[in-house]
């Protein structure tokens, strides 16, 4: 039992990430993501945690997924009417505003095709706008998605804004989950 104890806890810190068949709390870099959250009157379960790393050795923050029906599906994270909630955990004093808002705006576009890029490119500009403040170990920022409302943006305790309707909530979880997604946060968000 030992021995398969340290195997899973091996293949979690290589791959980064964590399974769905893991339910419940999940820790991960020393912080502990529960496994359910009660968000917009509805109880919401972890699906999966994953981290990033820059440089391939500063880890810049830990990341949880939250839904009402957890899946390993892509497509199903993204194109599902659900409340949704990303939560994630800074982890570094070296997560600076310009830093966070040029990677959200890389990344997001090359996640997504370029005409829904050139279609929402107001709300990528104003979602990156509220990533306006440095990051620094244990300051958080959260997103989520409440159906017939939009994807509501909560940074360092201040909730910056909603973007209305589920275009752009598709685009967001399409950088997150989807199949040009970052490797190691996709496979941990879908808990693979």
């Amino acid at each position: 039992m030992r021995r398969i104890l340290v195997l899973v806890t091996m293949l979690v810190f290589v791959v980064g990430a964590v399974p769905v068949s893991f339910a419940g709390d999940m820790e991960i870099l020393g912080v502990t993501f529960p496994g359910e959250k009660v968000v917009a009157g509805k109880t919401l379960k972890l699906n999966g945690v994953a981290y990033r790393k820059a440089l391939g050795i500063v880890k810049v923050f830990v990341v949880g997924l939250y839904l009402e029906n957890p899946t390993d599906d892509a497509e199903e994270v993204i194109n599902s009417e659900q409340v949704k909630h990303l939560l994630t955990h800074y982890l570094t004093s070296k997560a600076t505003a310009k830093k966070i808002q040029e990677g959200f705006l890389g990344v997001i576009e090359e996640c997504n095709p370029p005409e829904l890029v050139t279609k929402h490119r107001s709300d990528i500009d104003k979602y990156a706008s509220w990533l306006d403040k440095d990051m620094a170990p244990g300051l958080t920022s959260f997103s989520t998605y409440v159906p017939g409302k939009g994807l509501t943006m909560t940074y360092q305790g201040e909730v910056k804004g909603t973007i209305p309707g589920d275009e752009f909530m598709k685009m967001y979880y399409r950088y997150n989950v989807g199949e040009k997604a970052q490797k190691r946060i996709r496979k941990g968000l879908l808990g693979l």
